[in-house]
């Protein structure tokens, strides 16, 4: 619980400095804090982790013309309510030459939320390389890519393949200020 909360702070606190923040300067002004589901620990799986050493780099889509190099890194396969759930988790190729990216993990979903009471375009969660053959997924530490604050920034559309066919009520949620288009 205190992981969430802290990774919370976190969060808030990167939105809330003009340096970090992704949100446009009047958006930036009148921001107090993010919108976060209510905490729910059923959401935090032990995943068993699935190495996947010979796959071909590929380009994975932006909202952009960016194309930005990943491989597919592992499989995390988990259950929940009865049902088995696999996803892809992916290494930024372009991250990995740097040291303090040498061990993180992507790992970009979709699920039932979005577009709802979630980002349409999907959120993401931040990893580490598992030391053993487990892999903590948390979504309560799910977020919107910086893309759903600011149009100015161009971020990876999840893979089709990580579309969870459920509801994934943590998180940060649909960010309100969206700019209206006239």
């Amino acid at each position: 619980m205190q992981r969430i909360l802290s990774f919370q702070d976190e969060l808030n606190h990167e939105f809330a400095a003009e340096e970090t923040s992704p949100l446009s300067p009047k958006d930036l002004k009148s921001f107090k804090t993010l919108d976060f589901f209510k905490i729910d620990t059923s959401f935090c799986f032990k995943a068993k982790f699935v190495r996947t050493p010979y796959e071909t780099p590929f380009i994975m889509k932006t909202t952009t013309g960016r194309e930005p190099l990943y491989v597919k890194y592992a499989e995390a396969h988990f259950e929940f309510q009865d049902k088995k759930y696999t996803v892809n988790i992916y290494q930024n190729q372009g991250l990995t030459t740097e040291s303090e990216y040498e061990n993180y993990l992507f790992l970009p979903f979709t699920d039932l939320t979005n577009g709802e009471t979630t980002y349409a375009g999907g959120r993401f969660i931040d990893l580490s390389i598992p030391e053993g053959d487990e892999i903590l997924i948390d979504f309560n530490t799910a977020y919107n890519p910086y893309c759903a604050y600011n149009d100015r920034y161009s971020c990876p559309i999840p893979p089709e393949e990580n579309h969870l066919n459920l509801l994934i009520p943590v998180g940060v949620k649909k960010y309100k200020n969206l700019p209206t288009t006239h």
